[in-house]
């Protein structure tokens, strides 16, 4: 593990802790010009519970209307009702977004997918960089807003679920995250995500607002532009192993 990656997981609450930790059950406001053109318009406050260390997300409240839930897992994902009966599921669920592009429809099971992955990964990082099979370099350090942040560049796994195998993340000089880029390939897009309200929950720190925004061609965030998604953390709790 590099000096630089030790300094980010102590100041986020140590491996010990992490290695404690079972459970994160979220409450959050869920928003974005991105999920108006995927067809889910509006404004969303899903419940998620992920399993921190197999990627497993739950969601209540996906729908806004219904008690059932949205379950994403790697390999699957699926809809049921509280009785357990499956409403809808999908098997392989990333060769589902073969051929999309930005413009392209989702249904409700893509959103269960790239959501259920998208949360998962959020709540994990940066714990999930010392497993097995990541791999990171410290690149050039970046100047934004008067601060200057050292940047890891962090290639996961093949067939990891994230947003891209490689992709950067800038830490301040608390070494805390402040941003992450990456393609987000599922749809497309190209992101600079920033990160704020950083709060410590039961010795784990989180960051509590996230915004995304279209990074231009020559990795420029359009600060200006439309906001793709917006997450703002109103309930966190964990749950012990």
């Amino acid at each position: 593990m590099s000096d630089l990656l030790r300094s980010v997981i102590n100041a986020h609450g140590g491996t010990n802790r992490w290695q404690e930790v079972g459970a994160i059950d979220v409450t959050f406001n869920f928003w974005g010009a991105l999920l108006d053109l995927k067809g889910f318009p509006g404004h969303f406050l899903p419940i998620a519970s992920i399993d921190a260390h197999t990627p497993r997300t739950t969601f209540l409240h996906l729908d806004r209307e219904s008690e059932n839930r949205w379950i994403f897992t790697p390999d699957r994902v699926w809809i049921e009702r509280p009785d357990g009966s499956v409403v809808a599921e999908r098997n392989q669920p990333r060769a589902a977004f073969a051929g999309h592009v930005r413009e392209t429809p989702w249904d409700e099971l893509h959103l269960t997918y790239f959501a259920g992955y998208a949360v998962w990964n959020y709540l994990t990082i940066p714990f999930i960089f010392s497993e097995p099979g990541f791999s990171t370099r410290e690149l050039e350090p970046h100047t934004e807003n008067g601060e200057t942040w050292r940047r890891l560049e962090v290639t996961h796994p093949d067939h990891f679920p994230t947003h891209t195998k490689v992709q950067t993340f800038y830490f301040g000089e608390d070494f805390l995250l402040r941003r992450m880029d990456y393609v987000a390939d599922v749809v497309s897009g190209v992101a600079a995500h920033y990160t704020y309200d950083m709060k410590t929950v039961e010795g784990i720190t989180f960051p509590h607002f996230r915004r995304v925004v279209r990074r231009s061609p020559d990795g420029r965030a359009l600060i200006s532009g439309p906001t793709s998604f917006v997450l703002d953390y109103t309930q966190l709790h964990i749950r012990n192993r």
